[in-house]
């Protein structure tokens, strides 16, 4: 009885103890900015020269500008077009084969002599074969596409000009909520006349689609799978 029941408290212990680990398949993205875009100073707001009676004025709502995001704060639209493709072929064979052979002759010597006759009497002799193949072949090919846009946020403009963007959406459809999160550094050249840029151009780019809900649960494992294979040593 003894011994049962600390089977069983160590099999309560084991169980809690690998559901507070954390399963090693579970990807996550850190949004935090890069190393760098915290380092380095943002750049200080020039106030704009006045031009009165111009029309090609600096203020706040100029006449003749180009639309795009200048400024913390403003709003720029990412346009995530991504393609991953991947394919890899890999064949190895290897063919190694040996002979030895040792034959009666161990002692030399020339005819009619001691060590002649030894020989001739004892006709030791050994051969040995060795013969190992081996051959294998592999092949992956992956194809994934994935095309949305996303409104982001111009968060700072760095020294150099580059702007760190960041932007989120959710969105909740019969208990089905989907989060798009995208971030990185982008150039200002990089921005088009409509005020949007290509996930391409973007460096440092952190992109996140996730689905919460029932349907995501449902095809998730479960918490107890989860622990058992955290610990599991094969």
């Amino acid at each position: 009885m003894a011994k049962l029941s600390a089977f069983l408290f160590g099999g309560a212990a084991l169980v809690l103890l690998g559901g507070c680990s954390t399963h090693r398949a579970d990807p996550k993205i850190d949004f935090k900015p890069p190393k760098y875009v915290e380092q380095l100073p943002p750049r200080e707001e020039v106030r704009p020269l006045s031009n009165p009676g111009s029309l090609f004025g600096r203020g706040d709502s100029p006449v003749f500008s180009d639309k795009k995001a200048m400024r913390v704060n403003d709003i720029v639209t990412v346009i995530i077009d991504e393609n991953i493709l991947s394919s890899s072929t890999a064949d190895r064979q290897v063919d190694r084969s040996t002979e030895d052979s040792l034959g009666g002759a161990i002692f030399t010597g020339g005819p009619g002599s001691v060590s002649s006759d030894v020989t001739d009497l004892s006709d030791i002799g050994a051969k040995i074969n060795s013969s190992n193949k081996f051959k294998g072949k592999a092949a992956h090919k992956r194809t994934e596409k994935f095309t949305t846009t996303i409104s982001a946020r111009i968060v700072k403009i760095l020294d150099n000009g580059n702007y760190f963007i960041d932007g989120r959406r959710e969105i909740l459809i019969e208990g089905q909520k989907n989060i798009l999160h995208v971030s990185g550094v982008i150039r200002p050249d990089d921005i088009t006349q409509t005020n949007t840029i290509e996930s391409k151009y973007i460096s440092d780019a952190k992109i996140l689609y996730e689905t919460q809900g029932d349907v995501h649960e449902a095809t998730e494992k479960g918490w107890g799978t989860k622990a058992v294979e955290s610990i599991w040593p094969f």
